[in-house]
């Protein structure tokens, strides 16, 4: 669907790549595009507007000027986060989230991630996990992978993983700044077909926790399981969030309604 911004609006004078750049910056001042979201392509762009691809060009690189976004080479363009206390918004329910992963996000944010490996080992059994009433198996062996999750410098998330080595045997060999969410999907062809969620707060009191803490500190709880065919589970995970650094924000996919008979 074309947009019809560049016929309607009020100064004709303007410069297209302007008025686009105006147009995709007000979506970012909405909250339409949130930070880590990647902002529409040069090719997306081009179609949508009806433009050269100089002028598709110049209008990213008027958004990224003025700091609202930053390319990532290779990858696109994402909206920077631009929160006076640089707090971190974090959707549940999002595939497109979880699928790109947590490094790669605050990389897209403007951040500069950095992990710390605690603990990486293989347990011969198998792990479980009640998730929103439910009992998720992984039946062993499976890889334990803790590692702190650093943004310029600041531990925001303890994170623990439990993940099948039967569904993915020598995952343990992979770096653990990838997004293993496209791992399962790319190199073992698993179809995720469900992910469940649920997130808590926990007071967390000052020398009991891996986070550096002046006083008792509120931490999200987030336990989630990743399911593929034939319901089984790939991965298991807990983890703690600073409750100072993030928020959340919840995607709601209400059912489809059987369209009319005619």
């Amino acid at each position: 669907m074309k947009d019809t911004l560049l016929t309607t609006a009020g100064d004709p004078r303007k410069a297209k790549f302007i008025a686009i750049s105006e147009r995709i910056i007000e979506r970012i001042k909405t909250g339409e595009l949130q930070p880590g979201d990647q902002i529409p392509s040069e090719n997306e762009l081009i179609k949508t507007y009806n433009v050269s691809n100089t002028t598709a060009r110049k209008a990213l690189l008027e958004i990224e000027s003025k700091g609202w976004a930053r390319r990532v080479k290779g990858k696109g363009t994402y909206v920077l986060n631009r929160t006076e206390d640089h707090h971190l918004l974090r959707t549940l329910g999002s595939i497109y989230a979880t699928r790109r992963g947590f490094h790669d996000s605050l990389i897209a944010e403007g951040f500069t991630p950095k992990n710390i490996v605690l603990e990486k080992t293989i347990l011969p059994d198998g792990i479980s996990s009640e998730i929103n009433g439910r009992h998720f198996i992984i039946e062993g062996p499976v890889m334990k992978l803790h590692q702190l999750r650093y943004a310029d410098d600041i531990l925001i998330k303890d994170e623990v993983k439990y993940i099948s080595l039967q569904l993915c045997p020598k995952i343990n060999r992979i770096p653990t700044e990838v997004s293993y969410f496209k791992v399962y999907e790319n190199a073992y062809h698993l179809q995720i077909t469900e992910v469940q969620q649920t997130l808590s707060v926990r007071i967390l009191e000052p020398n009991t926790t891996n986070f550096d803490l002046a006083r008792p500190t509120a931490a999200f709880v987030l336990d989630s399981a990743v399911v593929c065919t034939n319901d089984k589970v790939v991965e298991i995970e807990q983890s703690y969030y600073h409750g100072d650094k993030y928020k959340f924000a919840v995607i709601a996919n209400p059912e489809k309604q059987p369209r009319p008979m005619v």
